[in-house]
């Protein structure tokens, strides 16, 4: 037993960089290193075009399957994902996912059902490389009732190649909160 210990010992006395071999790879060309889906160049060329694409990927009839890989190309790895609603006691409340989590909840119920949404409008600010991006949006399920209305808060990166979508934060109007007028169409 004792020279496996002594074995042991001077496998751990090596020095790190003994262990692995030195590497040459330039690191990852992203704001952080990580690995994602590509995305297509058409769908983060601009702040129009991520939001599109946004748009377009959670759309679709019935039994559609979704890409799901076009969404998490979109995202920066650990961007989160928040819906925010009344809860029963009166209070708000907020759901914090993480790109999957929203894939794994939401994902069955988008393509059983069918739903579209569509953005009404929008207001951005952006300074350098960031932007912020209030979407007015109005989502509608097959066969369902009224369609739903709210406000998807984006916050968005510019890495010197693309844009990313950082976080993403919604909530839908109620009977107590309806759409400020500055955040719709006019005529709406």
């Amino acid at each position: 037993m004792r020279p496996a210990l002594l074995l042991l010992l001077a496998a751990l006395a090596v020095p790190a960089s003994a262990q692995t071999p030195p590497t040459t790879a330039a690191p990852p060309a992203q704001p952080v290193n990580f690995t994602v889906p590509p995305a297509a160049a058409q769908d983060v060329a601009s702040i129009d075009a991520i939001i599109k694409a946004l748009y377009e990927v959670i759309s679709g009839p019935v039994g559609q399957a979704r890409d799901w890989n076009r969404l998490r190309s979109l995202f920066v790895p650990d961007a989160k994902m928040m819906p925010v609603g009344v809860r029963a006691d009166g209070g708000a409340g907020m759901r914090l996912l993480r790109v999957n989590d929203y894939v794994a909840l939401s994902g069955p119920m988008l393509v059983e059902r069918g739903f579209r949404e569509t953005e009404l409008a929008r207001r951005t600010e952006q300074f350098g490389h960031i932007a912020h991006v209030f979407s007015t949006y109005e989502g509608k399920v097959e066969g369902g009732a009224s369609p739903m209305r709210g406000i998807n808060s984006i916050q968005l990166m510019h890495d010197g190649q693309r844009w990313w979508i950082v976080s993403l934060m919604w909530e839908a109007e109620n009977p107590k909160l309806a759409l400020p007028a500055q955040y719709l169409p006019a005529g709406r």
